[in-house]
């Protein structure tokens, strides 16, 4: 279990250098390692709230928050994200929707790795029924998955060129925080052990210290795109791991 324990640091290291908690690849981490399935949620989505909490309060406090793009995407997500987690999925489909999930996200990442910087100048006002549309769809397939849905979100802001990278991040944590807790809160109308997730309790602790070492990578010292690139190759990584465990299944 202590390599779990590094990967997960590593992951809450490079998620959270870019406005991210690293939910789907916890998921994926714990399904390789074999952790009974219906601890999943409960374990990846308590390390993501953990470390988004981190990531809003550096990016608040840098003074990066954007309240008028934040809004819409919540409206949309908090609802969806509570109903998509309070299903039950097989564990088979839920592999296929991990393995989709991380997918187009990491070809999302790498995609829009030259958008993280701030030097776009023109940036379009995306209508508000666009904007909760968005963030109703990702917010239920956030729920049904287990994550929080910042990892899809991110890039497709910035494709469409909502606004900087750095309030795009910011928006991104809050995102992922909130529906996290959403999502969890849907996950426990299901009869999820609590006191078998409480026995990965270091997990939390490590994505404790790794979600602020990367807040500070972030901050101070890498550029946002060698950060964005390592993360996207990260979880591509990840995909194809789970792509091929279910080939062999």
């Amino acid at each position: 279990m202590a390599l779990l324990a590094i990967l997960f640091l590593v992951v809450a290291i490079l998620y959270s250098s870019i406005g991210l908690g690293g939910g789907s690849t916890y998921f994926a981490l714990l399904l390789i390692w074999g952790i009974p399935y219906f601890i999943f949620p409960v374990i990846a989505l308590s390390c993501n709230i953990i470390v988004v909490s981190g990531n809003c309060f550096n990016y608040i406090r840098a003074g990066n928050f954007n309240l008028r793009l934040l809004i819409p995407y919540l409206i949309g997500s908090v609802p969806s994200a509570y109903i998509g987690g309070s299903l039950s999925v097989e564990k088979q489909l839920f592999e296929i929707l991990l393995f989709l999930s991380l997918s187009v996200a990491g070809f999302l990442l790498l995609l829009n790795i030259k958008s993280y910087n701030d030097k776009e100048e023109e940036y379009r006002k995306i209508p508000i029924p666009v904007s909760i549309l968005i963030g109703g769809i990702l917010g239920f397939i956030s729920g049904i998955v287990g994550i929080g849905g910042g990892i899809f979100l991110s890039p497709i802001l910035i494709l469409i060129k909502a606004g900087k990278s750095r309030h795009i991040a910011t928006t991104a944590s809050l995102f992922i925080l909130i529906n996290s807790i959403s999502g969890i809160i849907g996950q426990l109308t299901k009869n999820a052990v609590l006191l078998e997730a409480l026995s990965y309790w270091y997990l939390l602790v490590v994505v404790l210290i790794g979600g602020q070492v990367g807040n500070f990578l972030n901050l101070k010292i890498f550029p946002a795109r060698i950060l964005v690139l390592l993360t996207g190759i990260l979880v591509i990584f990840v995909a194809a791991r789970i792509g091929f465990r279910i080939y062999l299944n």
